[in-house]
C-alpha cells in the first residue's frame, strides 16, 4: 500500500519528490518539432524539438534544458490496404515527435516482430514524426465544416466530398488527368463550359440506344464531311438542268 506523502520524514519526502521530477523529466513521450530536411527515398527527416526541458538540480531548481537535432526520424504518412497519402514535407514545416517505449531498431530494419535489441526506453533514437500539428501562429483558415477536402493550405485548390454526396474539385492552375487504361464516365448528363479540343476520334450514338447530335454552329470542317455514305466534297447530282427545275439527290 502507498504511504501517503504527508507520513514520510521530510528528508524522505523530498528525496522521493526529487526522484519523481528526474524521472518525469528524463521521460519522452511526445513534443512538437520543425522539420529541417526531409529524406523522401529513405521517408525520413532531422527535426529540431519546439519545446525545451527542463531538468531539477540537486536542491530541486529547475534549469532549462534544450533538445539537440533529432535525426533519421521515420516519417508517417496515412497508408492502410495498399494505398498511401504522401504529400510534400518541407524544412520549416511544424510536426509531432512521438518516443517509442522501447527500442524500434529491430523493427525499422525488418519489419514484423521480434525482441528489442537495446534496452533503452522512451529514447530520443526511437521516435516517429507526424507531420500537421499547427501552431497558432501557422494554422491554416477556411476550413470546411460539411465537407471533407484535400487542398492547398491556401484553399485555392482543393478535393471536396461533402456529406450531401456531392464531389468538388477547384482549381486556380491546371487540371490533368491520364489513364493509360482507358476514361468512361456515366452521367445521364454532362455539361461541358469552355472550349474543347479532342485530340483523336470521336463517336457519338455509338450506344445501344443511339442519340442524336444537335449542334448550333456556325461548323467549320477542314476536310470531307460523309453523311449516309455521301461525300460532302465529292459527290454529284443527277438530273441537272436549267431554270427553276431541282436535282436528282447525290450519288
Amino acid at each position: 500500500m502507498p504511504i501517503p506523502s504527508p507520513d514520510l520524514s521530510g528528508d524522505l519526502s523530498q528525496t522521493l519528490k526529487a526522484m519523481g521530477e528526474q524521472l518525469s523529466s528524463s521521460l519522452r513521450v511526445a513534443v512538437p518539432g520543425i522539420i529541417q530536411s526531409f529524406d523522401p527515398d529513405t521517408v525520413t527527416c532531422t527535426v529540431q524539438p519546439a519545446v525545451n526541458g527542463s531538468v531539477p538540480d540537486e536542491t530541486g531548481a529547475e534549469s532549462a534544458e534544450g533538445l539537440t537535432l533529432l535525426v533519421d526520424l521515420p516519417v508517417i504518412f496515412p497508408r492502410g490496404g495498399g494505398v498511401t497519402l504522401t504529400f510534400p514535407v518541407k524544412a520549416g514545416d511544424e510536426c509531432l515527435v512521438i518516443f517509442s517505449d522501447r527500442c524500434i531498431d529491430f523493427w525499422y530494419q525488418s519489419g514484423g516482430t521480434g525482441d528489442a535489441v537495446d534496452q533503452r526506453q522512451h529514447d530520443t533514437s526511437d521516435a516517429f514524426v507526424i507531420v500537421g500539428p499547427q501552431s497558432q501562429a501557422n494554422k491554416i483558415s477556411g476550413i470546411s465544416t460539411s465537407a471533407a477536402q484535400l487542398r492547398t493550405d491556401d484553399g485555392a485548390a482543393f478535393i471536396e466530398v461533402a456529406a450531401g454526396h456531392d464531389i468538388t474539385v477547384n482549381t486556380p492552375g491546371k487540371l490533368t488527368a491520364s489513364a493509360q487504361g482507358g476514361t468512361e464516365v456515366t452521367s445521364p448528363s454532362i455539361i461541358l463550359n469552355g472550349a474543347v479540343t479532342i485530340n483523336g476520334s470521336l463517336s457519338q450514338g455509338m450506344g445501344p440506344g443511339g442519340g442524336n447530335a444537335t449542334m448550333l454552329g456556325p461548323m467549320t470542317v477542314t476536310n470531307d464531311v460523309t453523311a449516309g455514305g455521301k461525300s460532302l466534297q465529292n459527290h454529284v447530282h443527277s438530273g441537272v438542268q436549267t431554270g427553276g427545275g431541282q436535282t436528282g439527290k447525290p450519288v
